[in-house]
């Protein structure tokens, strides 16, 4: 079984939504469409939210062409979770974003995105309310879309090896094999993380986690 450490950062838990009998959140995960992007680093963030709803019953995805991503939802607890994949490529990840919590009046502070972090190692995950987009198009695209008020579920996947490889061949490259061995702990993690925000009193912690075997 995984071994799972917590090293708290500096900071107060993040309140990122008020409590209501009709609480609503959206969860974001960016990548790229298109099976030849499957299993690549960049792509961390659809199979995290793949493993997230799998493991919690969500209805299927449907393709929401008006909103430009694929869509599903469920309803845990009190609160009505819809989960995104947009459609669109990763620099134009925040219209996707920005028509669905438009469409369903889902403030920021109640928008969590999941998302590949080349400057976290592999095996660490990172969370944190705002901030900047460490050069990750699709982030800029979501701030430019959201401002900089919503959640990150950040997933280390560097160090960049070897380090004169171009960091968009290395992104859009497939996991090592070592590194693949270890997916399953990877969405596991990031499934109870997404839980965790979801069932308890709506805060995520500022924190790394670990969730190498």
């Amino acid at each position: 079984m995984a071994l799972f450490q917590k090293r708290p950062e500096v900071g107060q838990a993040i309140q990122f939504y008020t409590l209501g009998q009709n609480k609503q959140i959206l969860i974001v995960g960016l990548g790229n469409p298109g099976a030849e992007y499957d299993g690549t680093r960049h792509n961390i963030g659809f199979a995290a939210l793949d493993a997230f709803a799998a493991a919690n019953d969500f209805d299927p995805w449907i393709n929401k062409k008006d909103l430009k991503c694929l869509m599903a939802s469920a309803r845990l607890g009190d609160t009505q979770v819809i989960a995104i994949k947009p459609t669109t490529f990763m620099n134009l990840s925040g219209e996707a974003a920005q028509a669905v919590a438009h469409f369903y009046k889902i403030p920021a502070e109640r928008i969590v995105a999941v998302y590949d972090e080349i400057d976290i190692p592999f095996g660490q995950i990172r969370l944190r309310l705002g901030g900047g987009s460490a050069g990750h198009n699709g982030v800029k695209s979501l701030i430019e879309h959201l401002g900089e008020d919503f959640g990150r579920v950040r997933v280390g996947i560097g160090p960049k090896e070897p380090e004169q490889v171009d960091s968009a061949d290395f992104v859009l490259a497939k996991f090592s094999k070592e590194q693949t061995a270890q997916l399953k702990n990877l969405t596991r993690e990031t499934t109870a993380i997404l839980s965790e925000y979801t069932f308890a009193d709506g805060q995520l912690p500022q924190e790394t986690r670990s969730f190498l075997v």
